[in-house]
């Protein structure tokens, strides 16, 4: 028990790009962390400001763009660090803080994506009760639920995580603290831990998933009666963007935590990791500004907002 790295560094080998193209990749992903950041703050604060975007839709959308935000800044900082320094250690305590962190964002989303399909259920399905069974009380319900159960998750499993030997080698090899790759430096046997880990994940997925395919199933079939063509349009579009970042995301974390140990390897973890770690977040706010006409409606009123005021400044001074 001596041994244990509580008193001890751990090493981060990251990405184990070649030396002549970290300055590309370091490049490439701090532009895909400043993008994701800014999309997902101009996304929060377009739903804060503008009125017409005061909607439960939008509201669950604002809390996706916090998640992510606070997702992409648990790993990604510490990665492009590490890429510049010589030093590539992370502290006990900073993994632990690390893995939480990135249970309890994933885990939200998982929550937050799955409750959102039953919002595009009520809004395709009962347009008129949409206002009654969609009303603030129940969106912060809805956002407060995603949040428990994320938070739920990593206070379930980063005590454990922590609580494990490591009396061997301290160097994870991954770019930060994802509990698979750090229980491969365990000296004392985690099966058990690893099968309670796989029933909670898989619980973590089929939650959400039941209640997407459920939600979905019923908007088909309302969709397949509506007489209208426009109206059929207008509902698939609606639910278009939900299903690709559901497919995005779950895809991943599927992928990661459901697939059995045979099928993973360092390399192809540490990829699908980047991709749902980094790529994700910022695919997110694109997905739902850019094919949604409200949202770029949003943005052009503030900008012409901002102009108007600023020329008036201008005049006046």
């Amino acid at each position: 028990m001596r041994n244990r790295t509580s008193s001890s560094d751990f090493i981060l080998l990251g990405l184990l790009v070649r030396r002549e193209a970290t300055g590309i990749v370091f490049t490439v992903i701090f532009a895909i962390f400043v993008v994701a950041v800014l999309a997902n703050l101009i996304m929060i604060v377009l739903i804060q400001v503008d009125s017409r975007l005061h909607t439960p839709m939008y509201f669950l959308l604002s809390q996706l763009s916090i998640m992510d935000t606070l997702f992409i800044c648990t790993t990604v900082p510490k990665l492009l660090v590490d890429m510049v320094s010589q030093e590539k250690t992370i502290s006990f305590v900073g993994c632990g803080i690390q893995i939480f962190l990135y249970l309890t964002m994933i885990g939200s989303e998982f929550f937050l994506l799955g409750l959102m399909a039953y919002d595009r259920y009520v809004a395709v399905c009962n347009p008129l009760r949409y206002p009654v069974l969609m009303n603030r009380k129940v969106c912060l319900l809805v956002a407060a639920g995603a949040w428990f159960g994320g938070s739920l998750d990593g206070f379930l499993l980063t005590p454990i995580t922590m609580n494990v030997p490591y009396c061997g080698s301290r160097r994870i090899n991954h770019f930060f603290c994802e509990i698979p790759a750090v229980l491969r430096l365990a000296c004392a046997d985690t099966s058990v831990y690893e099968a309670l880990m796989y029933v909670c994940c898989v619980l973590m997925l089929l939650i959400p998933v039941s209640i997407i395919s459920t939600s979905y199933s019923l908007i088909l079939l309302a969709v397949h009666r509506m007489r209208s063509a426009e109206g059929r349009k207008k509902a698939l579009t609606t639910c278009s963007s939900h299903l690709t970042v559901v497919s995005i995301f779950y895809g991943a974390a599927f992928y990661t935590y459901v697939l059995p140990r045979s099928f993973h390897t360092p390399e192809k973890d540490k990829v699908v990791s980047a991709f749902y770690t980094i790529v994700t977040p910022m695919l997110n706010p694109l997905i739902y500004s850019l094919r949604n006409k409200d949202v770029i409606g949003a943005f052009k009123r503030i900008f012409m907002r901002c102009s108007s005021t600023q020329k008036v400044a201008t005049s006046n001074a």
